[in-house]
C-alpha cells in the first residue's frame, strides 16, 4: 500500500477516465491520494472529486506561484477564511512557493504570497506543501525566520543538489517529496538520495497528469505508476519495495494525521 502526497486528479486531463484511473490506482496500492488546488478554479473540482470518493481522497488548500492574479489579496483573503472555518476537509496549505523559472518578474509578489501562506501553516496547524522552481535561495529566505514554528510538510518534487537537501531538512518535520524524476536515465537524485537523504525524511508523489516516470515518459501520469518510484527507490536504499511502501507510507501518515 501507498500513499500519493501530491496528484492532481481533478484537473481535465482525467475527465474521460477517472473512476477508471482511481480502480487502476487502488489495484496498484492507492490508500489515499492527496489533492493539492493551485487557484480558484480548481477547489470547486478538487472537493467535488473528494466528496465523491472520500475514502481515497483529501484535499489541500493554497494558490499556486505561477497562477497569482494581478492583485492576489483578495483570493488569498478568500482562501485564508476556507481555512477558518471549523471542521474544514484540508489537510495541508498548499501547494504554494515560489517558481522563477518561467518568469522571475514577480519574484517579490511571489515571495509576499508564499510568507503569508506560510503563515496559515503556523496559524491553522497544517502541513506546508512547498512547490519550488529555480527559487532555492528564495524558499529558504521566506521559511528561516518561521523555522521554529513551522508545522511540517514537504518539499513538493524535490530535485536539487545534495547541498540543497541538507539545507531543506534542516527544517524540521519536513520530508522531500519524490515522484518520477528519480527513474529519469539522466537524473541526478539517485545520487542525491544516498549520500543525502534518509528514508524517515521522504514521501512519495505522482505530480499526476505530470512527470510521468520510466518507462511511460511522454505520457499522462496517474497514481497506478508510483509502484515504478517505488522500485527505483528499493534500488537506492538497498532494501525492499515492501518496506520503501511502509515506511513512506507511515512518513505520510504522521505528517498528515491520517
Amino acid at each position: 500500500m501507498f500513499i500519493d502526497t501530491h496528484t492532481h486528479l481533478y484537473a481535465e486531463e482525467f475527465d474521460e477516465d477517472r473512476a477508471e484511473m482511481l480502480a487502476r490506482a487502488t489495484a496498484a496500492g492507492a490508500e489515499i491520494l492527496l489533492l493539492p488546488n493551485i487557484d480558484a478554479n480548481s477547489v470547486g473540482p478538487m472537493l467535488a472529486m473528494c466528496d465523491e470518493w472520500p475514502q481515497l481522497c483529501r484535499p489541500m488548500l493554497g494558490l499556486h506561484p505561477t497562477e497569482l492574479p494581478p492583485d492576489p489579496t483578495p483570493l488569498l483573503d478568500q482562501m485564508e477564511m476556507m481555512l477558518s472555518v471549523k471542521g474544514n476537509p484540508y489537510v495541508a496549505v498548499g501547494e504554494v512557493g515560489v517558481d522563477l523559472y518561467w518568469d522571475a518578474s514577480r519574484r517579490e509578489e511571489q515571495m509576499a504570497a508564499f510568507k503569508r501562506q506560510a503563515g496559515w501553516s503556523i496559524r491553522f496547524d497544517k502541513p506546508l506543501v512547498i512547490h519550488n522552481r529555480s527559487a532555492h535561495a528564495e524558499i529558504i529566505e521566506v521559511l528561516t525566520p518561521l523555522k521554529s514554528q513551522l508545522k511540517g510538510g514537504i518539499f513538493h518534487c524535490f530535485g536539487g543538489s545534495a547541498r540543497e537537501a541538507a539545507e531543506l531538512l534542516d527544517f524540521e518535520g519536513f520530508m522531500l517529496g519524490i515522484g518520477g524524476v528519480v527513474t529519469f536515465k539522466k537524473s541526478t537524485l539517485p545520487a542525491v538520495l544516498e549520500t543525502t537523504v534518509p528514508l524517515s525524511r521522504i514521501v512519495l508523489e505522482t505530480d499526476a497528469p505530470y512527470l510521468t516516470p520510466h518507462p511511460h515518459r511522454g505520457k499522462r501520469n496517474e497514481p497506478a505508476h508510483l509502484p515504478l518510484v517505488i522500485a527505483k527507490l528499493a534500488e537506492i536504499y538497498q532494501t525492499s519495495p515492501e518496506h520503501i511502501a511502509a515506511v513512506t507510507t507511515d512518513n505520510a501518515r504522521r505528517l498528515f494525521r491520517l
